[in-house]
């Protein structure tokens, strides 16, 4: 019997970060969660305020405050750290100046300190910060990933399953590329119960698809949110539950995430969002999808936007 109690290390608790933690806790994904925060009266308040909620669940959970550098026991690191808000007009790729300059600090400190777990970023913009990570922390490519287009993906089944009154697990579909504006679905590869997605939706709605439209309203429904509350949290935090989830358990259930890439859709030394098969080491296989044409187009603009933005690292 595996008693080793699993422990995942949440480190930036703003709206993201605390939302994860009460996602861990409420899903039961972990025995420990391990809050970090430069703002200690805040980190002190999650962790009691999470405290009292776990003394509601079936099972035992520890919450404790740590420092980022005391991670040597650690199995996940979710960097969930933030630049500062978004100002109208401005998108994900503003947010790399604040948030690199962050992660310069945290994760050189933790390596040092014995850390040899599995980051996960959550943090904007999440490829080009997946990619820093991965470079700073030295360790293998399948130890780190970020959140990438997984709810995005997942938006794009739940906006598809309202429309055709079915539950989303029933679709299969998959965004890839940049979580950002060089998105894309691939519709070449979508179906639902096994039949070809744009049929199902004719037959069923007595429309046809309008695959532009749709594409373009998932890929600006994370601003809307913002927009109108001023953040998004429940929504990445239950992206982060379950890859965490799923890597705890060993699911070798395949995700769109974001990955780093070496020869696998002709690139390398880039991390991008593509399907991947999650395991408890972490990532044990990026899946290759056959592209159309279009979609080869479309991965290739997305490569050159996060690629452009990689030079733009300290």
């Amino acid at each position: 019997m595996n008693t080793k109690a699993r422990k995942v290390m949440i480190i930036g608790t703003g709206n993201v970060g605390a939302s994860a933690a009460y996602a861990l806790l409420n899903q039961n994904i972990c025995e420990e969660l391990i809050l970090v925060d430069l703002d200690r009266e805040r980190v002190e308040g999650h962790c009691q305020d999470l405290s009292d909620a776990a003394a509601f669940m079936p099972g035992m959970m520890k919450i404790s405050v740590r420092e980022a550098r005391d991670c040597a026991d650690v199995d996940i690191a979710v960097i969930a750290v933030s630049g500062g808000a978004l100002k109208p007009g401005q998108t994900r790729l503003d947010e790399l100046t604040g948030t690199a300059g962050i992660v310069t600090k945290i994760v050189p400190a933790m390596m040092d300190n014995g850390f040899n777990g599995i980051f996960l970023v959550a943090t904007n913009p999440c490829d080009i910060i997946t990619y820093q990570v991965w470079k700073l922390s030295g360790l293998p490519r399948n130890q780190v990933m970020g959140t990438g287009v997984w709810l995005d993906t997942t938006r794009l089944r739940r906006t598809l399953a309202e429309a055709l009154d079915i539950g989303a697990q029933s679709i299969d579909a998959f965004i890839l590329g940049e979580h950002g504006d060089t998105q894309f679905p691939v519709w070449s590869h979508s179906s639902v119960f096994g039949s070809p997605l744009a049929g199902v939706y004719q037959r069923k709605t007595g429309q046809a698809l309008d695959m532009a439209a749709l594409a373009g309203k998932i890929r600006t429904l994370g601003f809307e949110i913002y927009s109108r509350k001023g953040c998004t949290e429940y929504g990445v935090a239950a992206t982060i539950a379950e890859i965490c989830r799923n890597i705890f358990t060993g699911s070798h259930r395949a995700l769109a995430i974001s990955c780093i890439l070496d020869g696998e859709y002709g690139e390398s030394d880039i991390a991008i969002g593509v399907p991947a098969v999650l395991a408890q080491s972490g990532v044990q296989q990026v899946i290759e999808l056959e592209l159309s044409p279009e979609e080869k187009v479309n991965f290739s603009r997305s490569v050159a936007v996060i690629k452009a933005n990689i030079q733009r690292l300290p």
